[in-house]
């Protein structure tokens, strides 16, 4: 350990004038178990730091296939590892100027040792949450009703909250809402998204139910649906698709919900374009306005990110292509559609890569980065910057 005489000798040498510095020296020694590989660092935000000190978590998610992530409660972020040409240090007890300003040391030399230290850290960068592997999961077992024979035999896994969290790399708060978004529900505890039949048979006999009654769509009574359909599907079920396709409101203390046209013209798109590789586009819209229910009138701006319409052939035509089922990488995401699509034009490709953007990147931005622009009569399209295979 050093000496008094030794620190101000060091000083001299090093030409720093002792009046100028603080009377107390803080002398670092590495600690015989100082390595390298015990010590990870992680550079963080201050919304994140007070994360932490507000006793909330930080979890690294992802499997041995995956690039990790890490997730607050409701954020998720990229983890990088960043080298550094300094090495960094880990002391513990080591005081800065101001701390050693505000009390009297017992000693001016305090000696301190190096408890580890490390030439590189992890830099957090904010990320989309990585959701299409919720939906994978959930469509291992797609709930058919509790009267499918399926469910009385069923051997597939059942997913809860935690062994999502586990498998899913997002927030909770944002695979929660993911959740909501896939129309899912907790059947015995655990998560289960409907099977799209079963789902449109829900809906239909709430739709079924209102016109029988002669109710206004912006008014249907829960309490009387519930008790109208009971004797044909679970009351769970019921309120389950009120809640997905209406909004919730209390009047006079009764519960009510207001049904959400766009959401059932498009289901209803959804059920007739599933089954037929393409449509005749005037044909589909006159069936698809028969389809809905009375009332309710159909829009082609309904479909957007659901359906592509090709106005190049003769008729037009239109057929199902879902966003969701598009990959969520940004480049296998253009890929994708350009393998469809050789030219788009902005309107179009817009609703398909609208969920790519960040809180900084525009639509405009990633057709600059991922396409090239030109223009083919009168009307500006995007074509693949690289060949598409």
């Amino acid at each position: 350990m050093r000496s008094r005489e030794e620190v101000e000798a060091t000083l001299q040498v090093a030409k720093l004038n002792v009046a100028e510095l603080l009377p107390s020296a803080q002398c670092l020694s590495f600690s015989p178990q100082a390595d390298a590989q015990d010590c990870c660092l992680l550079q963080l935000e201050p919304e994140l730091c007070a994360e932490l000190e507000a006793g909330r978590s930080l979890v690294i998610r992802g499997d041995r296939d995956e690039h990790a992530v890490l997730c607050s409660q409701d954020k998720t972020y990229d983890m990088k590892i960043a080298d550094t040409s300094n090495t960094l240090l880990f002391v513990p007890g080591c005081e800065t100027p101001e701390q050693l300003c505000a009390y009297e040391p017992p000693s001016n030399i305090i000696h301190i040792q190096i408890a580890g230290f490390s030439t590189n850290y992890w830099e957090l960068r904010r990320c989309r949450p990585k959701l299409k592997k919720l939906k994978k999961l959930l469509l291992e077992n797609p709930y058919e009703g509790p009267d499918s024979e399926k469910e009385k035999t069923l051997t597939h896994s059942k997913y809860t909250t935690e062994d999502l969290l586990d498998q899913v790399q997002a927030s909770k708060e944002e695979m929660m809402h993911q959740l909501q978004v896939l129309k899912a529900c907790q059947v015995e505890g655990s998560w289960r998204i409907l099977d799209f039949d079963y789902e449109m048979r829900l809906l239909n006999h709430v739709t079924q139910l209102i016109y029988s009654e002669s109710w206004p769509f912006n008014k249907v009574p829960l309490s009387i649906c519930l008790q109208e359909l009971e004797p044909l599907e679970p009351t769970e079920m019921i309120e389950h698709i009120l809640v997905c396709y209406g909004t919730k409101f209390i009047d006079e203390g009764e519960t009510y919900f207001e049904m959400d046209e766009e959401k059932i013209c498009r289901a209803t798109a959804q059920m007739l374009l599933q089954n037929a590789v393409k449509f005749n586009l005037s044909e589909f819209q006159e069936v698809w306005q028969q389809s809905v229910p009375e009332g309710m009138t159909t829009r082609q701006d309904q479909l957007k990110g659901l359906a592509l319409v090709d106005r190049s052939s003769r008729p037009e035509t239109i057929c199902l292509l879902n966003v969701e089922d598009l990959p969520e990488d940004n480049q296998e995401r253009f890929n994708s559609l350009f393998s469809i699509r050789e030219k788009w034009a902005e309107a179009d490709i817009t609703p398909y890569i609208q969920d790519l953007c960040s809180e900084k990147q525009t639509v405009g931005v990633l057709l600059t980065k991922y396409a090239r622009s030109s223009v083919q009569n009168g009307i500006k399209v995007y074509n693949s910057r690289r060949p598409v295979s």
